[in-house]
């Protein structure tokens, strides 16, 4: 007979001990949102993603980052911000958007469409917004670094 403790741990498929499933492995409607920060956690990252249904939701927030989950509206956008000390990286999971940044405010000098699969890499104390230029919700989440929002955080709408 064949058991998985037969095989080396690395190849054995990792499971809930009880079956239970796993946050972001339900329906949207079915989980809580919490921040998860502070101990050690896995997610299936994209299912989280398009699951979001607020404007922001901080996933996990660690001493030294954040990865915060993002849905924005048709037409809508980030808005315009800056971050004078905190780096980000935002990832497209579904939708297209256009990404807009400079070193003034008022001077946007950086234009690029963005689409599912892309990631928008912000330097600290570069103005920047995101623009969802398509006909559904623009999916995407953010890593801070260092962290930018308070643990916890959930906003939404914007």
């Amino acid at each position: 007979m064949y058991h998985s403790y037969d095989q080396p741990f690395w190849q054995r498929q990792m499971q809930h001990p009880w079956g239970y499933p796993q946050p972001y492995q339900q329906p949207h409607w079915q989980h809580q949102s919490m921040d998860h920060g502070g101990r050690p956690f896995i997610v299936n990252i994209e299912k989280a993603t398009k699951q979001n249904q607020t404007f922001r939701t901080a996933l996990w927030t660690g001493q030294h980052l954040q990865v915060t989950l993002m849905s924005i509206g048709v037409g809508d956008s980030i808005g315009l911000e800056v971050h004078p000390d905190t780096d980000q990286f935002l990832r497209i999971e579904s939708g297209q958007g256009l990404v807009q940044m400079g070193d003034r405010k008022n001077r946007l000098d950086y234009q690029q469409y963005v689409f599912e699969d892309n990631a928008i890499m912000v330097p600290a104390g570069k103005w920047h917004n995101l623009i969802n230029i398509g006909n559904r919700p623009l999916k995407l989440y953010s890593i801070y670094a260092p962290p930018e929002h308070p643990y916890g955080t959930i906003q939404p709408t914007k």
